[in-house]
């Protein structure tokens, strides 16, 4: 999923012009008939702080994720949650900068005005998507498994796609519904101008032999946007489709850049956030310790060796979360669900993510930085690159404290779970930015707000 893709910004500046309106007529609501008072106004640094802490909010609660249908009623329910924390925050707030406060009344009836326009909108917004002139008809080329992941996936969610069919080839499998089916290869083009497709997806399994290059140029020639299935499939999910991935794939496509310049930056990203973190982060460093000795017998840091970038080994530090010897008769095992070796201090710590702060110290080392993927272990990494293809490609990076993996898919104990967490990491590898880097911040502010993922 792109979250900052032209209809996600669409839909996220829309809310933020209404919420905005919320807040001014809240005022103009509340003193209707009445001479408005003088610190009324000029509230534009009033309504800005309401507008960014409800917008804020219905990030945090998932409402712009256009990556899955949500019903009508989840919807309401995530806009009104949004609005009843916001209320408590700013309230909180007011209290403690009462220049910037809108009033009890003006408050509640702001934030009452702000769910229904956001409700409205974002239905309209669906409406949006679906109509012919903007939901692009996509036609897959193709009928096997990669066909029928790429048509499940734009049948799944609000991506202003609608799926027009699949087109057969001679000597592609059929893993699709046959009622789908809409034309074969060989008439494509004919194909295209009778369901007024708009986009071609490239989906073949094995494209020698079996493109019908002639018909698929002749789509391109007319207009008609072409193009390849891993690609399209990135574009939806947010991950790599490491299947269907080959060597020239990594070569000669888009991404996989780190420029010089861009290696100094994120360093420096690195070693402010990481000093930052420590000093907010430094009644843990005291606390924590007391609690863990006082919960269970052991060391209070827990010392591990990782595999970092050019799988270097390197000793990654986390408050301890398991007994002391964890691992003494079992040796290398993944975290399981219900975990008997976690301590009651420990769940709260993985929970919340805390156990994580003494990490800040290898991002200040050079070891980590703040955001890539996760550090395995050498014993893992051994096993693990032997059944999944690519799997050594994601220690190009410096592994990360969080990452889009970590943020995108939950704890994973598995092959199954790793090949999936690794598509997440390639596309970060592949895509790495300024913009993907502060999403995955908001986004792993959101996973401990509410505790996701830990185990």
């Amino acid at each position: 999923m792109n979250f900052f893709a032209p209809k996600n910004i669409l839909l996220m500046v829309g809310d933020l012009l209404l919420i905005a309106l919320s807040a001014y007529s809240g005022v103009y609501l509340r003193f209707y008939g009445l001479p408005i008072p003088e610190n009324y106004s000029f509230i534009l640094p009033k309504a800005i702080l309401f507008s960014m802490f409800m917008f804020f909010m219905s990030f945090l609660v998932d409402l712009y994720n256009t990556e899955n249908s949500i019903g009508k009623k989840a919807m309401l329910l995530k806009i009104s949650f949004a609005g009843f924390f916001s209320s408590v925050i700013l309230a909180s707030i007011y209290y403690f900068i009462p220049s910037l406060e809108l009033g009890r009344g003006i408050l509640f009836i702001a934030i009452f005005i702000s769910i229904v326009l956001q409700y409205a909108w974002h239905i309209v917004y669906i409406f949006f998507l679906k109509l012919p002139v903007v939901g692009k008809r996509v036609l897959i080329l193709g009928t096997g498994p990669i066909a029928q992941t790429t048509g499940d996936i734009l049948k799944s969610g609000n991506n202003g796609f609608a799926l027009a069919g699949y087109v057969n080839c001679i000597g592609e499998p059929v893993h699709v519904p046959e009622s789908s089916i809409i034309g074969n290869g060989d008439g494509l083009f004919a194909t295209v101008m009778k369901e007024k497709v708009q986009k071609i997806v490239v989906s073949l399994s094995e494209r020698r032999g079996t493109l019908p290059v002639r018909d698929v140029l002749d789509c391109k020639l007319n207009g008609i946007d072409v193009v390849d299935g891993p690609s399209f499939y990135e574009q939806l999910t947010g991950k790599l489709l490491i299947e269907n991935m080959n060597p020239s794939h990594l070569i000669f496509s888009d991404g996989f850049r780190m420029t010089m310049m861009s290696r100094y930056f994120k360093r420096g990203f690195d070693v402010l956030f990481a000093v930052a973190g420590l000093a907010l982060s430094f009644p843990f460093l005291i606390i924590v310790p007391f609690l863990l000795k006082l919960d269970s017998k052991g060391p209070v840091l827990f010392k591990q060796k990782r595999v970092g970038e050019g799988e270097k080994i390197f000793t990654l530090y986390k408050f301890r979360t398991m007994v002391a010897d964890a691992e003494k008769e079992s040796g290398p095992v993944w975290s399981q669900t219900g975990d008997k070796r976690i301590t009651r201090m420990g769940k709260w710590l993985r929970k919340t993510r805390i156990d994580e702060i003494p990490q800040l110290f290898n991002v200040i080392h050079g070891d980590m930085s703040f955001i890539g993927p996760r550090p395995e272990r050498k014993f893992f990494v051994e096993s693990l690159k032997k059944q999944i293809p690519y799997y050594s490609e994601r220690h190009c990076v410096k592994p990360g404290i969080t990452g889009w993996a970590q943020v995108r898919y939950e704890y994973g104990d598995s092959i199954e779970d790793a090949i999936e967490k690794l598509r997440y990491d390639l596309y970060y590898i592949k895509y790495q930015s300024i913009s993907l880097d502060l999403l995955i911040m908001l986004d792993t502010i959101k996973v401990i707000l509410f505790g996701r993922g830990g185990r």
